[in-house]
């Protein structure tokens, strides 16, 4: 298993043979010219994690790591999903722990997959103090929700699919809240001398804050994409893919969030959450300009959402 304070593009090669006919490959059409859409909504359990939580329990039950207790995670919610799944598929249980404000549709999710469920607290931070409470008494195996090199790996995946389909891919844009996602896609990117594009909240910014700072630092999240990206502290994995020389890092308003995820619904009829429409947002402000033929490929990360939201202000 990889280190917990590495990852390299090997790692990731041995997530995709791990993960390899437990997760669905990953759907690219066009947005615009020279642009690409990775519809990741469509994965298991509604977003990316479904990679990372198959790649996480399996490397541990082929370790022997996985004990009967099972697995234990905190979570905003999509990384509960994708950990409960992927608990039943191994045939243990799963108990997450979730912030109060958790969308209700994740919690019934939860509920659907198997999970025990318990609500913690306002933010992420302290639901996963209590998780770690729980997996220290009943011996459960203690997941994050990001910040794993297992988890990383197994979302780094995504970016080979991704370039199968769009040959000469030059930038590649993705949310970031804690930074998984970005530290997996960004890692396997700059192996194949592609650029990595991670956006954020405008208060949500847990990455650009520790770039500022040279180490990772904590910050109060507050954003309408808060439940997905609401992380206090990003990875450490994730500042050492943002500090290297082909990433870059973007923060967009609230604002735009909810303009861009209104319109990929009332105009593309895709329905997505609000981390996913993070990701679009600098393209439809102009916050980001690609080059004359840029070769752009956008992660769509995740749909639990609740569609009554979806044509509204919210």
């Amino acid at each position: 298993m990889p280190s917990p304070t590495s990852l390299t593009y090997d790692d990731i090669k041995t997530a995709r043979d791990r993960i390899a006919g437990h997760v669905r490959r990953a759907a690219v059409l066009p947005y615009a010219e020279h642009v690409s859409v990775a519809l990741e909504f469509t994965q298991y359990t509604g977003s990316f994690k479904a990679r990372g939580a198959w790649n996480f329990v399996a490397a541990h039950r082929e370790a022997g790591t996985l004990p009967a207790a099972g697995v234990t995670i905190a979570s905003g919610g999509n990384a509960g999903l994708a950990c409960a799944w992927a608990a039943r598929g191994a045939g243990v249980p799963a108990t997450v722990f979730l912030p109060q404000n958790a969308p209700r549709v994740k919690v019934d999710r939860l509920a659907e997959h198997g999970a025990r469920v318990r609500l913690v607290g306002r933010e992420y931070a302290e639901a996963a103090a209590s998780c770690a409470d729980f997996a220290a008494d009943a011996g459960a195996l203690l997941s994050h929700a990001y910040d794993d090199a297992l988890i990383a790996a197994g979302a780094g995946t995504l970016l080979d699919e991704v370039l199968e389909q769009v040959p000469g891919l030059d930038t590649l844009v993705v949310a970031v809240g804690g930074g998984g996602l970005f530290a997996g896609v960004a890692t396997a990117a700059h192996h194949h001398g592609i650029r990595a594009v991670g956006v954020e909240p405008t208060h949500c910014a847990a990455l650009s804050e520790a770039v500022r700072a040279g180490e990772v630092v904590d910050v109060v999240p507050d954003s309408v994409a808060a439940d997905s990206l609401g992380a206090r502290r990003a990875a450490e994995l994730a500042l050492t893919a943002a500090q290297h020389p082909l990433s870059t890092l973007l923060t967009v308003p609230d604002e735009a969030i909810i303009r861009t995820r209104r319109d990929l619904w009332d105009h593309h009829r895709l329905a997505v959450e609000h981390a996913a429409a993070t990701a679009l947002s600098p393209l439809t402000t102009g916050a980001y300009a690609p080059a004359p033929g840029e070769r752009v490929a956008i992660i769509l990360c995740g749909a639990n959402t609740d569609p009554a939201t979806l044509s509204d202000n919210r």
